[in-house]
C-alpha cells in the first residue's frame, strides 16, 4: 500500500514538474527500478511464511527500524516537495534541495531503500531474498544516483 501512495505521490509530482517546464531524463532506468521491487516483493511471497513469524527480538527490531524509516522516507518527501519523484525529473534552474535530510545526505531516500531491501526480507526470514535483492538493488542504485547527479548538474548549467 505503501509504494502504491508513492506511485500517486510521484505522479501527480511528475505531471506538475513537466507542465512547469521540467524535463524527464533517463526514462530507461526507472523500468530498471520498477521490475526490481516488483520481483523484491515477488520473492519474499516466495520465500517467506509470513504466518510463522516468530515474536522474538529479531522481529521487534525489524518492525521498529522499519518504523523508523517510514518517517526518514515521508521526510525526505515532505522535503523535496513537488521535485519527489520515483522518475529523474528536473526543472532546469531549480536549486538543489537542501533541506530536511538533504542537508546531511545527498540522497537519503535511497538510504532508506537499501535498508528496507534488507529489514524486510531480514523480518520475513528470506535470506535468500535478503542476499540476491540487497545487491542487484546496490547495483541498481549505484547507476541510478549517478544518472541523477547528472541529471541535477545539467539542470543546474541549463545545458
Amino acid at each position: 500500500m505503501e509504494r502504491g501512495l508513492e506511485l500517486v505521490i510521484a505522479r501527480r509530482n511528475r505531471r506538475a514538474l513537466l507542465q512547469r517546464g521540467g524535463v524527464e531524463l533517463y526514462p530507461e532506468s526507472y523500468r530498471a527500478i520498477l521490475m526490481l521491487h516488483c520481483l523484491f516483493f515477488l520473492a519474499l511471497l516466495l520465500e517467506s511464511h509470513p504466518w510463522r513469524i516468530p515474536l522474538d527480538g529479531l522481529t521487534l527490531f525489524c518492525l521498529i527500524s522499519l518504523a523508523l524509516l517510514q518517517i526518514l522516507r515521508y521526510a525526505c518527501i515532505h522535503s523535496l516537495g513537488p521535485f519527489w519523484n520515483t522518475r529523474i525529473l528536473v526543472l532546469p534552474g531549480a536549486p538543489r534541495v537542501r533541506r530536511g535530510p538533504y542537508r546531511f545526505l545527498k540522497h537519503p531516500n535511497y538510504l532508506v531503500v537499501v535498508l528496507e531491501f534488507a529489514l524486510i526480507p531480514l523480518l520475513m526470514r528470506a535470506p535468500l531474498t535478503l542476499v540476491a535483492f540487497s545487491l542487484a538493488n546496490l547495483i541498481i542504485l549505484q547507476r541510478r544516483i549517478r544518472l541523477e547527479e547528472r541529471a541535477l548538474a545539467s539542470a543546474k548549467t541549463g545545458k
